[in-house]
């Protein structure tokens, strides 16, 4: 899912080739993106494009009379800039945005159907769409310290959970942790004084370098290379392979469609996370700590 860095280029790109056209159409490839149905979406033909923004994890597109475009895109839901009149894209293409200058296409991989858009009538309405989290970047230190410890969960959890924190998913979790010399299964009742301060830190910092690092690669044009994993990264996307700091493999746990992955050494000294199928399987076999693996 795009996270926080890749979302805001792509809102940065979006102004600057849709603020102040028109809107001349919208073209569905795929009846079930669209979730409301009031305003209708042929309301939206005609008006001005007056903002792009961010609401959390969803792209809006801000018209004129107060109808707002809002592009949620899941997992593997993407958005282009083509030529104006552009086809979309067979089974992948979900809708064509035509505004005067070309056209923006939503797109989205596999053959599960998550990505969502929704045409909003009025500023309040538009607000029930927001999940209420931080906007961690902008966040004072006792903003986070009251988000993170509103309800006991994991770190992990709580990062990624969009009512505490706006934009943060898996991976960029990742590598806030291991910044932050955390473990993910860390429960966020249980932090110090000092591991809140230097989480709040590794936040700001691993969003801002990753968001300059985008606008630096992307430059004026499009983005098109928006993933999940980046070479760069720390741990996410790396099991097996050396932590920078360290040279330890790197460690993963598996839960349901995702994984989290750490550095033993840097965040959980040395202890191996119960991977919740290879420990079952081993059981006793299940190597506990980094020295175990070698043996």
């Amino acid at each position: 899912m795009p996270e926080l860095p890749d979302l805001t280029v792509y809102v940065e790109a979006l102004r600057a080739r849709v603020v102040g056209t028109r809107l001349e159409r919208v073209r569905l490839g795929s009846p079930f993106l669209l979730r409301t149905v009031d305003p209708p979406l042929d309301r939206t033909a005609g008006r001005l494009a007056e903002s792009v923004d961010l609401l959390g994890k969803r792209i809006v597109i801000s018209l004129a009379g107060d109808i707002h475009l809002v592009l949620h895109l899941m997992i593997a839901g993407r958005i282009h800039w083509k030529p104006a009149g552009a086809k979309l894209e067979g089974r992948r293409g979900l809708a064509a945005f035509d505004f005067e200058r070309g056209t923006l296409t939503m797109t989205e991989a596999g053959s599960k159907r998550r990505a969502a858009l929704h045409v909003v009538g009025g500023a309040a309405n538009l607000g029930a769409l927001d999940r209420g989290g931080l906007d961690v970047v902008h966040s004072s230190g006792d903003e986070f310290r009251q988000a993170l410890l509103a309800e006991n969960h994991t770190v992990k959890r709580a990062l990624t959970d969009p009512r505490l924190f706006s934009g943060i998913g898996n991976g960029y979790s990742d590598e806030i942790l291991h910044a932050a010399r955390l473990s993910p299964l860390q429960l966020t009742r249980n932090l110090d004084d000092e591991e809140i301060e230097r989480l709040h830190a590794a936040v700001v910092a691993t969003l801002r370098h990753w968001t300059d690092r985008l606008r630096a690669e992307t430059g004026d044009a499009f983005p098109e290379k928006v993933t999940a994993f980046r070479d760069g990264m720390a741990v996410h996307g790396r099991f097996g392979q050396p932590c920078p700091t360290c040279r330890s493999p790197v460690q993963r746990i598996v839960f349901a469609e995702n994984e989290a992955n750490y550095c033993a050494r840097c965040q959980t000294g040395g202890r191996r996370l119960a991977d919740r199928a290879m420990s079952r399987l081993l059981g006793a076999d299940w190597p506990r700590r980094l020295e175990d693996m070698a043996d």
